[in-house]
């Protein structure tokens, strides 16, 4: 299983959302974050804001689903056909066990956990 988690713009949440839906993949946790990348924040004038408001997006996955999912999120979350400073990023990393709190019981997979808690 993967653990997939996107910074993406806010206005482009509930598009990546219903894309990861439609894709078969609801169960998503998302959080309100700050920060910022590469170009060190947005300058304005005399003004730099260095603390971007961003959306974090936390799927697990299948190792399988990997490059299905990853594909969605960059279709719906990229601004533009080319894409832009800010769009966000991906990171990728293994998890080794899931437990569903409510029942103690360690899941195998994700995608049946989703649905019992649902």
């Amino acid at each position: 299983m993967l653990m997939i988690r996107t910074i993406v713009r806010p206005e482009k949440v509930y598009e990546v959302m219903q894309g990861l839906l439609d894709a078969g993949f609801p169960a998503v946790t998302k959080i309100s974050v700050v920060g910022r990348g590469k170009q060190r924040g947005l300058r304005i004038g005399d003004v730099v804001y260095d603390e971007i408001p961003k959306e974090m997006l936390i799927v697990v996955v299948p190792d399988a689903d990997k490059d299905f999912v990853i594909r969605s999120i960059v279709e719906n979350a990229k601004t533009g056909a080319d894409g832009k400073f800010g769009d966000g990023k991906i990171f990728v990393s293994a998890v080794e066990e899931v437990y569903t709190i409510s029942s103690g019981t360690k899941e195998t997979d994700p995608m049946l956990a989703s649905s019992q808690e649902a």
